[in-house]
């Protein structure tokens, strides 16, 4: 089994939630518990569910992590167009965050067409 750190997608993901915590920073105190905290865990399951997935047993088993990473990035990618709406976000932030996301998305979902592949 290979480790997460040699995925690209572990490393892009990673960059992603390094992101939004600098972003999330910016955000008013009242928000710490609501959009705040909520942008980070989702932000966070990204790379978690990747690294996860990669000390399992199994391409089926990784190949299910990368499931649940993939709708974390889809959530992240809602709560960012939220932030965004709210005026918490610029519309340059969000382009640059969102592109990242759906990149990420991307790369995942190649993969995931990869371990199929090799099923």
């Amino acid at each position: 089994m290979q480790s997460f750190r040699d995925l690209k997608v572990w490393g892009k993901a990673h960059t992603v939630a390094l992101a939004v915590y600098e972003i999330t920073a910016t955000f008013p105190a009242a928000e710490r518990y609501g959009l705040t905290s909520q942008m980070r865990r989702a932000a966070v399951s990204v790379p978690t569910n990747i690294a996860e997935g990669c000390g399992r047993s199994s391409d089926v088993d990784f190949g299910r992590f990368l499931h649940v990473a993939m709708g974390s990035a889809s959530e992240l990618e809602y709560l960012i167009l939220l932030a965004r709406d709210l005026r918490l976000l610029s519309k340059h932030g969000y382009g640059n965050i969102t592109d990242s996301i759906e990149k990420v998305k991307r790369m995942l979902g190649a993969l995931i067409t990869r371990l199929k592949a090799n099923s």
